[in-house]
């Protein structure tokens, strides 16, 4: 029995490199896929005979076999489809072996020989440069690949096309696209004129912007906690061009470019309290990347905090304090950046009137305690903000919105405490005070501010993590009045902010 075997390298979703072997054998006709593939790899078969038979090509009368190895890794998706027909056309001696020799490939192939878009161009660009080979992708995503950097790169419209390119019928151009077009839209993410009072809490939302703090608010229905936090985004400082490959990456990962170009926003998800486990830190049987992971270098904001699962809630111990995320399955143990600035919200109770006679349940104060209860203590204690937001007075109603301080003159602030937090660490991976060591940070305490600081400690019975916690937000409201040191009024604004009403 003679058999012809043929190779060719491509990148997956992981990205993990697959090796794609063609076997020509002698026997009955059939076309097989072998290796943990899904069904959706396994319908390849069918898609590339049509997508063949649309080029007037059939295959031979032999047997086929597609090894996709390692054999150990779950294959899932339609990105396999493009290196199949390559190996397999390099294998009926259509195209040359050494044409596909060196490449990285990945696309999905319609019936009518198309080929279309596939998740992970992106993360396949970067890892194809940095193995000095080619990478094959489909026309629509060749936007998103061109921000790996200068690379070989082909974006066929159609598998016709990449065999006439390999043929010298029809070379492909190079990609090369204004850079205005490559950018996705900035969202409007509104003012923070538009929230009428709430001072208190307008000034904790400065704080957290400037140093990346956790923050949970606490407060009845319809006094504007959930507006607070959609006006948050409005006053981050612009994220970095590294920042902006982070975190397109992962949403390349996860399928979520809408749009091809480079994410030029840092991220604002806001997942429903409904949400499972998966859908916030991740899952699946390929592992794809979560809520928390898409709020990578942006802001995830959780309404009504403990409406959500304990088991998810508790999931975010971890990224919480490494900045990342480990999902691990039978079969794929993959970890995620996931360095967020969490924003929570809750009402002070289920009903949530608690504190108003008027309105509050009969078994106040008992309703309160218990629904606050549902949020574990370890979580609580890696929030940095605890705010209070009260109802809104009369009063307040009677502003102008020109009379509001705007969301443009309070990020001038943030951006500046940001830049005196890029300095600081420059010589490091950390970026704000949030991600720094508490330890690092002592010594900028005052004699003073030292003092007060372990005396409260003392008295509150405040954990380590909470102590250190104290010092970086203390830290931050240093770096916005632009004071070298943290003095005693820096520690006393943080403390308070350690309080749950």
């Amino acid at each position: 029995m003679q058999a012809s075997v043929k190779t060719v390298s491509f990148v997956g979703i992981s990205p993990i490199e697959i090796e794609v072997q063609i076997q020509l054998l002698n026997g009955l006709p059939a076309f097989t896929i072998v290796g943990l593939p899904d069904k959706t790899v396994a319908e390849s078969r069918e898609r590339i005979r049509a997508c063949l038979f649309s080029m007037g090509i059939s295959l031979p009368t032999k047997r086929i076999t597609v090894n996709l190895a390692p054999a150990d890794v779950q294959k899932e998706g339609s990105h396999y489809d493009l290196p199949i027909a390559l190996a397999l056309l390099a294998a009926m001696d259509i195209i040359q072996q050494e044409d596909v020799a060196n490449v990285l490939a990945l696309g999905e192939l319609s019936l009518n020989g198309a080929v279309a878009k596939v998740p992970g161009v992106l993360p396949a660009a970067i890892c194809a440069k940095s193995r000095n080979r080619t990478l094959i992708c489909p026309e629509d995503c060749a936007q998103e690949a061109i921000w790996a950097g200068e690379n070989a790169m082909l974006a066929p419209g159609s598998l016709l096309a990449i065999v006439n390119h390999f043929k010298g019928e029809q070379i492909l151009p190079k990609i090369t696209t204004p850079f205005s077009v490559r950018l996705i839209k900035p969202t409007d993410f509104g003012c923070f004129s538009d929230i009428k009072g709430q001072i208190m809490a307008k000034r904790a939302m400065e704080i957290a912007a400037a140093g990346a703090h956790n923050v949970l608010m606490l407060g009845p229905p319809g006094v504007g906690k959930s507006l607070l936090a959609s006006r948050i985004p409005s006053i981050l400082p612009p994220i970095t061009s590294e920042e902006a490959l982070e975190v397109t990456m992962i949403h390349s990962l996860a399928g979520q470019m809408s749009e091809v170009g480079l994410i030029t926003e840092r991220p604002y998800r806001a997942p429903h309290h409904s949400a499972s486990l998966a859908a916030l830190v991740g899952g699946g049987s390929t592992a794809k990347p979560g809520e928390i992971s898409l709020a990578h270098r942006g802001v995830l904001f959780l309404d009504e905090l403990p409406e959500f699962s304990r088991q998810a809630l508790e999931s975010l111990r971890q990224p919480l304090e490494t900045g990342k995320i480990a999902i691990a399955r039978a079969s794929n143990h993959v970890t995620y950046p996931a360095r967020i600035q969490l924003i929570a919200a809750m009402n002070p109770c289920r009903c949530g009137y608690l504190g108003n006679s008027c309105k509050e349940c009969n078994i106040a104060p008992k309703c309160g305690k218990d629904y606050l209860r549902k949020i574990s203590g370890p979580l609580l204690d890696r929030v940095d903000i605890f705010i209070d937001v009260p109802d809104v007075k009369i009063s307040d109603f009677v502003q102008s919105k020109d009379e509001i301080e705007k969301s443009a003159s309070i990020k001038n602030r943030v951006v500046m405490a940001r830049e005196i937090q890029l300095d600081r660490y420059k010589n490091s991976s950390i970026r704000t005070n949030s991600e720094a060591n508490g330890h690092e940070l002592e010594h900028y305490l005052t004699d003073s501010a030292k003092e007060i600081l372990y005396k409260c400690i003392d008295k509150s019975k405040i954990s380590a993590r909470g102590y250190y916690r104290i010092v970086k937000l203390a830290r931050t409201l240093a770096d916005l009045e632009k004071s070298a040191s943290i003095e005693i009024n820096h520690i006393s604004e943080a403390l308070s902010y350690r309080k749950i009403v």
